[in-house]
């Protein structure tokens, strides 16, 4: 059973929204730098073989942790219903 979630190297994971019915969701991570970024993941519950990225977004840097989570709302169309 393989259960990807995300690369060490990107950091602490800050913040996780997860979309209704918890089979896809975005991690918000601070990088050992200062920099933030975003990743989105999908999981198959049936599957049971973890969570895979599917926005490959982690790539982008952003300066603030305000600055990722508008622009995560602005790229990924259902995750701004789900912000808290």
């Amino acid at each position: 059973m393989t259960l990807y979630r995300r690369s060490k190297s990107l950091g602490v994971v800050v913040k996780s929204v997860n979309m209704t019915g918890d089979t896809i969701c975005v991690d918000f991570f601070k990088r050992p730098d200062g920099t933030f970024g975003f990743e989105e993941y999908r999981r198959d519950v049936e599957s049971n073989e973890g969570w895979f990225p599917i926005g490959f977004y982690s790539g982008n840097i952003y300066p603030s942790l305000d600055e990722t989570i508008q622009s995560a709302c602005d790229i990924i169309g259902w995750l701004d219903g789900e912000m808290e």
